[in-house]
């Protein structure tokens, strides 16, 4: 059974169906569904979700697009509910300079600030980087020590050789549906990870694989990249090691 580690079942499109999905999920190849937040009420939601449902798990934090709206506040509430043995990290964060929604250095400052959180409250983090996986690389460096409890690079779009850096301070990689599209262009990457560091997720409702494109992403849906993840990975069974990862990653 596959374990989506990045969905938005806390998003308008799929909260209304969560139901379904929930209910189905098994006989669809899902054993586990990672549900993560990016602000205060999205991952309230996450949290209040999970807690109905089995095998359904929350991640609470502040997302780099809303790191500019962040309190105090926000963080003792993720201080309060980290004991809920249903919220297994602290994400998604990290830095975000392709749409630059909030303030760079406001990111930098609410990206550290979260992974000191995660250190104190024993959990790894789900990182968001896009158009700065240079600068993601060196405040994760100067801030090792936060790394104990490890975490996940989520859709990870970067080098094979940034990679390696992300791998040997501990974290795992995470691959989507963009593995699908034609332009992935990153097969390399996924080939090169080590297996025990590779993670399978679909970040519903967003980037819904081929040949679902342009429709609702679903948590059904990550056995299409666990087909074209094998694909590239003869010499591992993909839904096993992953599962495994997930397992050990967030202690589920």
């Amino acid at each position: 059974m596959i374990i989506d580690t990045h969905a938005h079942l806390n998003d308008e499109r799929l909260s209304p169906l969560i139901g379904e999905i929930m209910g189905t999920m098994q006989t669809k190849g899902l054993g586990a569904i990672i549900n993560v937040g990016y602000d205060r009420p999205s991952s309230e939601l996450a949290l209040a979700q999970a807690r109905e449902y089995d095998n359904l798990y929350a991640v609470v934090g502040i997302h780099p697009h809303d790191a500019k709206a962040q309190t105090g506040d926000d963080y003792t509430y993720f201080e309060s509910v980290s004991k809920d043995k249903k919220v297994v990290a602290i994400g998604e964060i990290g830095l975000d300079f392709y749409y630059d929604l909030s303030d760079r250095e406001v990111q930098k400052r609410v990206f550290i600030e979260q992974l000191e959180l995660a250190h104190s409250l024993h959990l790894p983090v789900v990182m968001h980087v896009r158009d700065a996986y240079g600068l993601a690389l060196e405040i994760l460096k100067e801030n090792k020590r936060f790394l104990e409890h490890s975490g996940v690079m989520h859709c990870y779009a970067g080098s094979k050789e940034l990679l390696k850096e992300f791998v040997d301070l501990g974290l795992y990689a995470s691959f989507g549906g963009v593995t699908t599209f034609k332009n992935f262009g990153k097969a390399e990457v996924v080939k090169y990870c080590p297996a025990d560091r590779l993670l399978l997720e679909t970040d519903c409702p967003y980037m819904t694989p081929v040949p679902y494109r342009g429709k609702t992403n679903m948590p059904e849906y990550i056995t299409l990249v666990r087909d074209k993840i094998q694909e590239w990975r003869d010499d591992i069974d993909v839904e096993n090691v992953t599962t495994q990862n997930a397992r050990r990653l967030f202690k589920i």
